[in-house]
This record gives structure tokens, C-alpha cells and sequence, in this order.
């Protein structure tokens, strides 16, 4: 059964430009913030220094459906009694933003660029200290701002058998509370989801910013303070919720004391007064009571929603398997086992089911060897067929069908977060890495996929990038023709060289194509069992255009070559391609035919070098460095026509055509590379 797809319900008009949401992302140090970030910031960000002193944020542009948010990273606050001076920074950019009031005018490092205050604040809390988290976020409540909590870590939180009620957590913070695991990407797509939902609910004046008062008794030796903060020029002149500007009075002697001392002398000694009468009626300084105070009713609250146990974890397998796929450490080495499990399990049912089909029928064939035309064009089709069945009887369906129960269960998905990681130094965001991966089993409908999921630039880089990913088809000649003659090393390192060239021209292509988009989050879905019926209708769907494109393509290719070899015009073009094949790549001058028909379709290419070099034991005519060589361009010239046909709807003339040259000018370079390579390591052995 296929995952059921992440959703954004609309609620109103889009949040978009103009009513975009700001969304500042606070916490304590280590609480997950930067992870929260990353998993959703575009592929580059823009880092600036508040007031151009201390630890400088990070702000980008991310997609969340329909809807966008002008996401901000701010650097980490432990909290607002006694702030030091960065902490003291990250507080007026919250309250202000870059349009500091009367009482900041004359301070020397203003603000130097264009930063609005958020409408939402998304605090990061460690599940594994809650606690001392709880004392930050009732102190943040007094910004009056609407807010969203992420309970990060929960995975660690588990294990170590303390359960969280996140309702009722949720309830008493009076703001909704997302469990996530970040550096999994657990949770993600839930939390920003509801953060767009309160950013709506807030502009729509419904979401009302949650209120944590201090204790009955501390209150009431607050009210001569909180006078002072209602005053209207004092109001006006600090701009701050008054909650905020009363604690702040209260507690400390630092910036927002020091300022009303400045600008109000008058108010400072009814001030200081009041702190007096303060001290006297309680047990402690009043200082020392209200943060006193914050830690009792965040342990009260910490007691209330939590407790020892197990209640809610997910069973110990799924959490085995997160570790392997989703792990920030483990996570890679389990998406190496993926494409490992794929080759492995191709290669072994491939070779199986060769010799049972395919081996079988060129065996039955090659008797008939006609003479005349129509024999010539009889043979012509009976070849297409039996290359057609070559490839897809044991290569594609296999691949395919490993392939989609992978996407089904939702390890794709997971593979496909590990693998995120890396495509923003292709300039490249999380949305393109599954039909990279799909892009292992054809092509086509990865570049189909990449259509429904990117725009703009992104759709650009990414489709010319898939073109380079070894599909089913170039996948099947490599384990043909590697696997026998180059070795399980030979197959594993030519397998390795397309991420190496993906990366240096993804590297290019950032040049060309420099414009960044916004960030994405992706979902990670539940683990499920695939049905086999599901299997079956998505194998087919993926693979339908082998029988109606493919064939046709597979017969003229194979027709096409017949009668140039029946008239002896393929001489001709294999002259032609002499400085290409004989003096460039050192290959025979007949695999010109092969190669320039190729793009036919790649399974046309094995069986015209048979053809064209009368044999299919290729070690009696070319050696190791010419099949190695060979097979490093067939890797990356041209895919095939179908995929031109694809990048030309999906791009454009222009861009289509550059696909073909980018294509061509890196297949000649790396497989000169090999060529050469091989040829120097050959001559100094």
C-alpha cells in the first residue's frame, strides 16, 4: 500500500509575498535549532550579524505547500534573567526587529539591515531537558508573540523511558507542541505545517498568544511595577509587551533598567522603590523570588507531563531501522547498503534470468543467418525482440519492481533525507532526491517526477543532472558487459564514477544556473508492507513505455542498422566518426554505428557492437581498457530519445539541446579520462 502523501490543506488566501509570515526559530544552546533549520532552509542562506556584533543568523525563503515563510535561525538564548550581551541583542531584534524605539536610538551598533520582527516564534525544546527548557519558554510567552513548540529529540527521550504527554504539555503551554526528532527528519513536516497554521490563525486575529503569570503572591509585588511599564511614554518609549518590561524591571539591572534610568529618572526611583517594598514583604530579594518562582512552575509542569516508561515509543524494530536509515551518523552507511541490496539483487536475478530467457533465444537464433533483403530485415526485428527481452526480462523488471517496494515501504523516503544532505552543494533542494533515485530505474519518469515537484532553476539542474545517473537500461550494459569482463571491482568503481561526475557538474552547472529557490521539508511516512498488487500496477506503470516506445525504437534501430550494413553505407559513417571512436576514445572504428545510434535507445547500443564487431564474446576484439572505456561513454553520452523527447517538454529547445552537448562534451572528457588512465597504469605495471 502506497504512504499516504503529506498534505496542506488551504484554509485562506496563500501566505505568500507581500503576506508571507516571518518565523524565527529560538532555543537554548545544543536544543536542536540549527537541525530544525537545515531540514527545511533553501539550498543557500543568508547570514548576517544582529546589529553587525555577535553570532550572526541565518535567514532563508521556505515552501510549505502552497504557502511560504521567511524562516529565521536566531542564535542561541539560555534565557532573559540576567541576559548577557548577545542574548540581550537576540531579545530586541525578537521585540523590534531592525526598527529599534526611542530608548535604543543612541546606542552605537544599530541595526544595519533590513530584518522585520517575526510574527511567529518557533521555540526548539530538548525533550531530553525539558525542564530547564520549560524556564525559557514561560519567560518567552512574555513577548506576547503567537508561538509553536517543537519537542526535539524525542528519540533520545525514549530512550531513556521518560514518556511526554505532548497534549497535555500542549495544554498547559496554551501552544501546540510537535514531537520531532530533527536530524531524522521525524516530525518536520507536522511541525512547519502547523507553524503556517498559527502564522493564519494569527494574522486572522483567532490565535491568542499564550499567558503564564507569575504566582499569585510575586504578582501582587509586581502591580507598582507594572504601573511604571503601563505609563504611556514609557510604554511607548520601550515598545515591549508589558509583561515583558515589568519582569525585566523587576528582576534586572541591566539594559532595560539602565534605559529607564536614562530616559525617566523620575520612573527609575519609583523604580527602585518599589523593589524596596518588594524585598521587604517577601522572603527573598524579589529578584531571586521571580526566578525562584519560573523554576517551580516549570518543574510543576514538567512533573504534570511527564513520567517513566515506554508509553507511546514505536516498536524496537522501527526504531532499529531509523537508526540504520535516518541516523546522522549510520544514516549514509544504510543508504550504501540500499544501492548495495539493488546491485546486488539485479546483478544475481539478472544472471538467472538471462540464462533461463534471453541466453536461450540468441542460442535458437543463431542458425538463421539470411542473405537476402527480406531475410536481412526479418532478422533486423527478430533481433530488436530479443534485445528488448535482454533487457527488460532481466534487468528492468527486476530493477523496477526492487525499486518501487522500496519507494512503497517508505525506505526511499528515508534514503532519500540521508541523500538531502549532500544536495545542497549541488545548489539543489530535498524535493529532487527521490527522483534522482528514480532516476536508477529509468530516466523518464524521474524527470516526470522532478517536473511535479521543482520549477524554475531547480527543474533545470536537476533534469540535466538525472540525464547522468545510470538508468535500468545503461545499469543492465554495465552489469552485462562489466560484470564479465571488467569483475565485480570493475562494475562497483564505474557504478561510483556518475556520483563523481554528478557532483562536479552539478558544481558547473551552480555557475550557470546561479539563482537559488526556496527551502522544502520533506516527509518521512510510516514504515508499511506493500501490497503485491500495488507492486504490480506501479512496476507496470513505470515500465509500460518499454512495450509502446521502447519496441518500435528497439525494431527501426535494429532495421536501420541491418540496411546500412546490407548497402555498406554504415562504412561511410563509421569514417566519419573515426576522430571520435578511433583517435579520441582508442575504440574500433566500427562501434561508430553503435554509438551514434545509441541514442535510439541504450539497449540498441549492446546489440549493434555484437553486430558490429560479428561477435558477442567482445574479448576477442577489444581489451580491457577499450570495454572499460566503452562503457564510460555509453554511461554518459546521450540517454536515449525518449529522454530527449522528456527534457524538451519539460525545458525547452534551448535547454534541451544544451542537455545533448553537456552530455556528449562530458562523456568524450571522462572517458578520455579512463582511457588514459588505464592506458598510464598499463604502461608503468
Amino acid at each position: 500500500m502506497t504512504s499516504p502523501a503529506h498534505t496542506f490543506p488551504l484554509h485562506g488566501p496563500g501566505l505568500r509575498g507581500t503576506r508571507r509570515p516571518r518565523v524565527a526559530i529560538v532555543g537554548r544552546t545544543d536544543s536542536g535549532k540549527h537541525s530544525i533549520f537545515r531540514a527545511a532552509a533553501a539550498t543557500s542562506t543568508r547570514h548576517e550579524r544582529l546589529a553587525g556584533i555577535g553570532p550572526a543568523y541565518e535567514e532563508c525563503l521556505v515552501e510549505v505547500g502552497i504557502d511560504q515563510i521567511s524562516l529565521v535561525a536566531l542564535p542561541a538564548i539560555d534565557g532573559l534573567h540576567h541576559p548577557d550581551e548577545g542574548a540581550c541583542v537576540t531579545l530586541k531584534y525578537l521585540l523590534w526587529g531592525d526598527r529599534w524605539p526611542v530608548i535604543a536610538g543612541h546606542e552605537a551598533h544599530q541595526p544595519e539591515h533590513a530584518f522585520d520582527a517575526p510574527d511567529v516564534l518557533l521555540m526548539v525544546m530538548d525533550a531530553t531537558a525539558l525542564e530547564r527548557d520549560l524556564e525559557l519558554a514561560l519567560e518567552l510567552t512574555q513577548l506576547g508573540r503567537p508561538m509553536v513548540f517543537a519537542l526535539n529529540r524525542m528519540d533520545e527521550a525514549r530512550a531513556k523511558r521518560r514518556f511526554i504527554n505532548v497534549r497535555t504539555l500542549a495544554s498547559r503551554l496554551g501552544a501546540p507542541v510537535v514531537p520531532t526528532v530533527a536530524h531524522m527528519g521525524i516530525g518536520l513536516a507536522d511541525l512547519y505545517s502547523t507553524v503556517v497554521r498559527i502564522a493564519r490563525e494569527a494574522r486572522h486575529a483567532h490565535a491568542q498568544p499564550p499567558s503564564h503569570p507569575p504566582s499569585a503572591h510575586i504578582e501582587a509585588q509586581l502591580r507598582a511595577i507594572a504601573d511604571i511599564a503601563h505609563q504611556p511614554d514609557v510604554a511607548a518609549a520601550f515598545a515591549a509587551p508589558e509583561a515583558l518590561l515589568t519582569h525585566q524591571l523587576a528582576e534586572n539591572d541591566g539594559y532595560f533598567a539602565q534605559e529607564l534610568q536614562a530616559h525617566f529618572p523620575d520612573r527609575h526611583a519609583a523604580l527602585l522603590a518599589a523593589r524596596a517594598a518588594a524585598d521587604a514583604a517577601l522572603p527573598r530579594p524579589l529578584a531571586e523570588e521571580i526566578h525562584a518562582d519560573r523554576h517551580h512552575r516549570a518543574a510543576l509542569l514538567y512533573e504534570a507531563v511527564t513520567r517513566p516508561g515506554e508509553e507511546g515509543a514505536p516498536p524496537r524494530w522501527q526504531r532499529w531501522a531509523d537508526d540504520l536509515f535516518l541516523h546522522p551518523r549510520w544514516g549514509f552507511a544504510g543508504t550504501l547498503a540500499v544501492f548495495a541490496l539493488v546491485l546486488l539483487f539485479v546483478f544475481e536475478v539478472s544472471a538467472f534470468l538471462d540464462s533461463l530467457t534471453v541466453a536461450r533465444l540468441i542460442v535458437w537464433a543463431e542458425p538463421w543467418q539470411p542473405t537476402d533483403l527480406a531475410g536481412v530485415l526479418a532478422r533486423a526485428v527478430l533481433d530488436g525482440f530479443i534485445g528488448l527481452a535482454g533487457i527488460v526480462i532481466p534487468y528492468m523488471i527486476p530493477l523496477v519492481l526492487l525499486l518501487v517496494w522500496l519507494e512503497e515501504s517508505g525506505i526511499m523516503h528515508r534514503v532519500a533525507f540521508v541523500v538531502d544532505r549532500g544536495f545542497h552543494r549541488l545548489g539543489l533542494h530535498g524535493g529532487v532526491a527521490l527522483p534522482f533515485l528514480m532516476g536508477l530505474g529509468c530516466n523518464v519518469p524521474a524527470l516526470a517526477a522532478t517536473a511535479a515537484v521543482t520549477h524554475g532553476r531547480d527543474r533545470t539542474v536537476a533534469s540535466l543532472l538525472i540525464t547522468f545517473l545510470p538508468c535500468s537500461a545503461r545499469s543492465a550494459i554495465i552489469l552485462a558487459v562489466g560484470g564479465k569482463y571488467l569483475g565485480g571491482l570493475g562494475v562497483f568503481a564505474l557504478f561510483m564514477l556518475a556520483p563523481v561526475v554528478v557532483s562536479l557538474v552539478g558544481k558547473l552547472l551552480k555557475r550557470r544556473y546561479p539563482e537559488t529557490t526556496p527551502g522544502m521539508i520533506q516527509e518521512i511516512p510510516a514504515y508499511a508492507v506493500p501490497s503485491l498488487r500495488a507492486l504490480l500496477a506501479s512496476t507496470w506503470e513505470r515500465s509500460r513505455d518499454i512495450v509502446t516506445i521502447v519496441l518500435p525504437l528497439l525494431v527501426a534501430g535494429s532495421v536501420v542498422l541491418a540496411l546500412l550494413g546490407y548497402f555498406g553505407a554504415d562504412a561511410w559513417i563509421n569514417l566519419a566518426l573515426t576522430p571520435v571512436t578511433g583517435w579520441w576514445l582508442g575504440l574500433p572504428v566500427a562501434l561508430g554505428v553503435p554509438i551514434l545510434f545509441g541514442v535510439l535507445r541504450k539497449e540498441l547500443s549492446l546489440l549493434m557492437v555484437f553486430q558490429a564487431l560479428g561477435t558477442q564474446e567482445l574479448s576477442s576484439v577489444l581489451d580491457t581498457t577499450q570495454i572499460a572505456t566503452f562503457l564510460v561513454f555509453l554511461t554518459f553520452y546521450v540517454p536515449c530519445v525518449s529522454t530527449f523527447a522528456m527534457m524538451l517538454k519539460l525545458l525547452g529547445r534551448r535547454d534541451a539541446l544544451y542537455s545533448v552537448g553537456l552530455s556528449i562534451g562530458v562523456a568524450l572528457a571522462v572517458a578520455a579520462a579512463v582511457r588514459w588512465s588505464l592506458e598510464l597504469t598499463g604502461q608503468v605495471l
